[in-house]
């Protein structure tokens, strides 16, 4: 349901960007239409302090067994 308001809302949130009142409210609303017509930029997976990669240590930890 929510997809068939997708080209409305586009309208609108370009609208915001090209005339908002704020330039907080251009800025977020600019934001948005890169995210979805481009996609989010890529993170990074890094370890810790963003250096090396990312360590993962799994336990399995069972009680009474030996």
């Amino acid at each position: 349901m929510c997809r068939a308001y997708t080209k409305a809302t586009v309208k609108m949130v370009a609208g915001i960007a090209e005339n908002g009142i704020s330039e907080d409210a251009r800025l977020r609303a600019s934001h948005m239409l890169w995210e979805r017509g481009w996609g989010k930029p890529p993170q990074p997976h890094t370890g810790e302090d963003g250096e090396g990669d990312i360590r993962i240590t799994v336990r399995h930890i069972t009680e009474g067994k030996k």
